[in-house]
């Protein structure tokens, strides 16, 4: 088993660690893109050096692969690191795995198989656990006041929304979910909360969790609720909020990306590798 994948994890944040780490438990693993700061005594990974030729089956890449500048989006390591040079590490019939996966990356590695994990749903149905705790723990930072009594607004009953419903009930918060049609309306009401059809969600609320990838509160919207609540946007680009007239009317916004990896990286990168387990799994008819 361990020698059916050599695998190498390269780039990204401490879930890409700790995806790392799992993955060692089947395959012969290595790591790349990580100072030694970054990686505690207790974790035992071998550190990759491509100038020494090595060459692996399977690449594991981060969440947003490839940065603004074209290099690998390699946040906790001091040195960049060329995406090109570990193309040159994958073997014929390799196969690359990494979130948000765009054209860059296809270029990079044409006439690979190149899996987006973010689109797998198991995946999406497990994160959005983290993300939604990772969304509260935020909020209890930056709000003055306890969540218990809050009139809360989540916009979208997908599974983010879904998630921060059952956490926030918990806390005792007031939560209204604002939907766009009965389905969503059916899913508030299965979880035992309110709502409101989106366009015509009021402004008493003292937070508001936005989970839709698609401009929901411009500057009118916005301008009705006033310095009083503060708006965690969830969403991938290019979220929900006017960030600018946010700021102009002098309303806290925050666009919370990335969550997962910041706030339960363990759980996170485990996630991610079990995803790439079962891919794996997939291409070998169930025995990987």
């Amino acid at each position: 088993m361990k020698d059916k994948y050599k695998t190498l994890v390269a780039g990204g944040d401490m879930r890409q660690v700790y995806c790392a780490l799992r993955l060692s438990e089947e395959y012969d693993t290595s790591i790349i893109g990580f100072d030694d700061e970054f990686i505690d005594d207790d974790i035992s990974i071998r550190s990759a050096v491509l100038s020494e030729g090595e060459s692996f089956d399977c690449i594991v890449l981060p969440v947003i692969p490839i940065g603004e500048d074209g290099m690998l989006n390699s946040p906790c390591s001091a040195v960049s690191i060329d995406p090109l040079s570990i193309s040159r590490t994958l073997r014929p019939g390799g196969v690359i795995f990494a979130g948000k996966v765009d054209e860059r990356l296809r270029k990079i590695f044409p006439g690979y198989e190149i899996c987006d994990y973010l689109v797998r749903e198991e995946l999406s149905l497990k994160n959005a656990i983290p993300t939604a705790e990772g969304a509260v723990q935020l909020a209890l930072e930056e709000l003055p006041v306890t969540l218990n009594g809050l009139s809360v607004l989540i916009v979208g009953m997908g599974r983010i929304g879904t998630a921060l419903a059952e956490i926030l009930k918990g806390f005792g918060a007031d939560v209204t979910a604002a939907v766009r049609n009965e389905s969503g309306a059916a899913k508030a009401r299965i979880h035992g909360i309110k709502s409101v059809y989106t366009a015509k969600a009021g402004s008493d609320y003292g937070l508001v969790f936005n989970t839709v990838p698609s401009l929901v509160f411009d500057r009118e919207k916005l301008s009705a609720f006033g310095a009083k609540t503060l708006f965690i946007d969830l969403a991938s680009k290019p979220g929900g909020i006017d960030f600018d007239a946010a700021r102009e009317l002098g309303i806290k916004a925050i666009w919370a990306l990335g969550l997962p990896g910041k706030t339960a990286p363990v759980t996170s990168g485990e996630i991610i590798a079990e995803s790439i387990l079962e891919v794996l799994g997939e291409r070998s008819g169930g025995d990987a």
